[in-house]
């Protein structure tokens, strides 16, 4: 793509801080991969030392979710965005910029709507469902179910219809 220069480097750390920050959420690795990968923009093993180099000099923080980590921009990184963002080929930029585009709603449903389980007894399972929005819950449900099928069916359900099944519980609650 580029020559191998420190250039090169640089304009590929600014291709992950274009990503993040072009996408509006925290990303897991494998999210950010996946949109690396899945345009050609570099290799995996440039992608995860640009990452660790990006965390050490505290362009990019990380936290712990429901188990993953997530990567996040930090001031400094917008910043040096802003600053050197004309270093970034427009091609690469239009690129990214069609891919989150096309590609941002999955992601956000991913990362935002969350539901998992865990089995309690022969014959119980908890249910954890999640709404979060900037890292805040908008809602947060635990249930306690009969079976792991059932578990299962409402995990599959929560994902596909969070939003609705929000609003309507939201609209329930606020009835007179």
């Amino acid at each position: 793509m580029f020559q191998n220069t420190s250039e090169e480097l640089a304009v590929n750390k600014l291709l992950l801080l274009y990503i993040l920050n072009k996408i509006e959420i925290d990303l897991t690795n494998s999210q950010i991969t996946q949109v690396v990968m899945e345009n050609d923009l570099m290799n995996y093993f440039s992608l995860q030392q640009f990452l660790s180099e990006l965390m050490q000099s505290n362009f990019l923080t990380t936290y712990k979710e429901d188990g993953k980590e997530y990567y996040s921009l930090t001031k400094k990184s917008i910043q040096a965005l802003e600053y050197f963002m004309s270093r970034i080929p427009s091609d690469i930029k239009e690129k990214i910029d069609v891919y989150i585009f096309k590609n941002k709603e999955k992601v956000l449903k991913e990362t935002q709507i969350k539901a998992n389980f865990s089995k309690i007894s022969e014959n119980e399972f908890i249910v954890n469902l999640k709404v979060i929005e900037n890292q805040t819950p908008l809602i947060h449900i635990d249930l306690n179910v009969a079976s792991n099928k059932q578990a299962k069916l409402i995990c599959e359900n929560w994902k596909k219809n969070a939003p609705n099944i929000y609003g309507e519980i939201i609209q329930l609650l606020i009835k007179k």
